[in-house]
């Protein structure tokens, strides 16, 4: 039986977003901790990690075709919960949701906590852990305010301080390429990798493949831009520049910056012997140019704005996440209510709240690796649908039609499993730890849907032969 869907009144979104703020949002999300997270990449992929961000990047472009295709075939805001409802049924909608938003929810407060550990750094505050507490809950405040406000706003600010970061890291990855410090030379040790290699009993290649696996964190985000397709401005097929074009963007930029960064120092002195602390490119830059101006500013255009864009972006698709989910009957309808800006209010409300939960853990690298995983995972799930979908309504309307078709979906699918797999070999017990609580939250919202609201109420969604109940 169809039902119909409340698309207007006090829970609609509202069409406002340009096709440049889409790909702004989508290229800030994926362009998070470049110059922050900078001593995990080095670490985990040594000198080659430019190379680990090119094969990224031509990995993660079958997935980002295949969330294309499905985007403008099913453009409604929700992304895997659509696809995957539609695609299989509503618990894969359910779980996949469930398992990005583990990635999406832990960006604000990885990124907040980013941005404090910059100022303590920069400016060696020496903050107590009240203080950094409270840095952070007004951090959180802040990006709670501007997406309780117009679109258009959030899309301005997000599109500025994008490119004002791209084009800094550019400029700092000339000025390191002649320096006169960077040699090919610093490149022995290809291979190296904290992950791997003597002392650790595990083949230095298979510790590199695990630390490449987890670059697959950089470069989540383009799946927010089908999170966003009920307020875009723009023909639907053109969804698929804002997608493949944040991919491509950001992994030409990663492969340059990492390039130059790990030419300037032998790897060992660059990353101390692979510990993984941050802020190792401006550590370096300030060993060669002793302009203590540029460090600052290289901190602004490579630490703040850029996990400012992302934080952003990614604080938006959660929104309308849960938003989705409200108003499609996965969750209680009243997280579907918007305010006066069309902006979904408990859902802004909720992440808001975990946010501030998540800070107190204070574990970035377990932040990155349970990225990694919970995303390659979902983008698993969705290729499924993807395949699903191709056989059981090959006549559906696709206003971007997969290349290659069965080939790139399977490509997809294969690059997807091999990620997750090398993932589960380098994630540790304290980081699975948190990945089970997390999860185990989901069993029991998905468990009270089970037994008690699916059983007299139905989830729905729009789809090319109409509104279906599922």
């Amino acid at each position: 039986m169809a039902k119909t869907i409340v698309g207007g009144g006090k829970n609609a979104l509202r069409r406002s977003l340009s096709l440049l703020y889409v790909y702004a949002l989508a290229t800030g999300a994926i362009f998070t901790f470049m110059c922050y997270w900078d001593g995990i990449f080095l670490s985990y992929c040594g000198p080659a990690t430019f190379l680990a961000y090119i094969l990224m990047t031509l990995a993660c472009l079958p997935i980002a075709y295949v969330y294309a295709e499905l985007s403008t075939m099913l453009p409604s805001a929700g992304s895997s919960l659509v696809f995957n409802t539609i695609g299989i049924n509503k618990h894969f909608g359910f779980w996949s949701s469930w398992l990005i938003m583990c990635a999406w929810i832990a960006v604000p407060a990885a990124g907040t906590l980013g941005i404090i550990d910059w100022l303590n750094f920069q400016f060696n505050l020496g903050w107590s852990d009240a203080v950094m507490l409270a840095v952070g809950v007004v951090s959180l405040l802040f990006w709670f305010v501007l997406s309780m406000l117009h679109n258009v706003i959030a899309g301005k600010v997000q599109t500025y301080m994008l490119f004002c970061a791209i084009g800094g890291v550019c400029l700092t990855a000339l000025l390191l390429f002649f320096s006169g410090h960077w040699s090919l030379a610093n490149f022995s040790g290809f291979f190296s990798t904290a992950l791997g290699g003597p002392g650790t009993g595990k083949a230095q290649w298979v510790g590199w493949a695990i630390g490449a696996a987890f670059l697959i964190t950089p470069y989540f985000g383009f799946e927010t831009v089908p999170a966003l397709v009920e307020e875009g401005t723009f023909p639907i097929h053109d969804q698929k520049k804002a997608i493949l074009g944040s991919v491509i963007t950001c992994g030409v930029i990663y492969a340059i910056f990492y390039f130059a960064v790990a030419g300037v120092m032998p790897w060992a002195k660059l990353t101390n012997n692979g510990d993984c602390s941050p802020f190792v490119s401006i550590k370096a830059f300030l060993e060669i140019y002793p302009w203590g101006w540029y460090g600052l500013l290289l901190g602004v255009v490579g630490v703040l704005l850029p996990i400012a864009t992302s934080v952003l972006g990614f604080w938006y698709s959660g929104v309308r996440m849960i938003y989705a989910m409200g108003r499609q009957n996965f969750l209680p309808k009243i997280f579907s209510y918007t305010n006066k800006h069309d902006q979904p209010i408990l859902p802004n409300i909720l992440i808001l709240g975990i946010s501030i939960l998540f800070i107190l853990m204070q574990n970035i690298r377990a932040f990155f690796d349970l990225m990694a995983f919970a995303c390659a995972l979902c983008y698993a799930i969705s290729t499924i649908s993807s395949m699903i979908l191709a056989k059981k309504h090959p006549g559906w309307p696709r206003p971007f039609v997969l290349p290659w078709g069965g080939a790139m979906r399977w490509i997809s699918l294969i690059v997807s499993v091999v990620i997750a797999f090398f993932c589960t070999i380098g994630i540790t017990p304290r980081t699975w730890v948190g990945f089970v609580g997390y999860m185990g939250v989901g069993l029991l919202l998905w468990g009270y849907m089970v037994l008690f609201k699916w059983r007299t109420e139905s989830v729905w969604m729009k789809t090319p032969d109409g509104d279906k109940e599922y």
